[in-house]
């Protein structure tokens, strides 16, 4: 039984993380020979202040900057 956790930027739809969660199950059971209803998957929503990529919190990357605005007006 995969049990998969996933850390993502708070923002996606229900929609991306059904459609992520979907594929991710059909990789799964392609790969490793599992049954859709035993892959678990929790997704662990993340705030930008709390995650830094290259000592740099992602809240004040002005690299991601379109992301995060992206992720904004959802």
């Amino acid at each position: 039984m995969p049990n998969i956790t996933v850390e993502l930027l708070a923002g996606r739809s229900v929609e991306q993380r059904k459609a992520f969660a979907r594929a991710v199950t059909d990789h799964a059971v392609e790969i490793l020979g599992a049954r859709p209803q035993d892959v678990r998957m929790v997704f662990n929503e993340i705030t930008p202040d709390v995650v830094a990529n290259g000592g740099v919190l992602a809240s004040e990357d002005p690299t991601r900057a379109g992301v995060l605005a992206a992720l904004d007006k959802r």
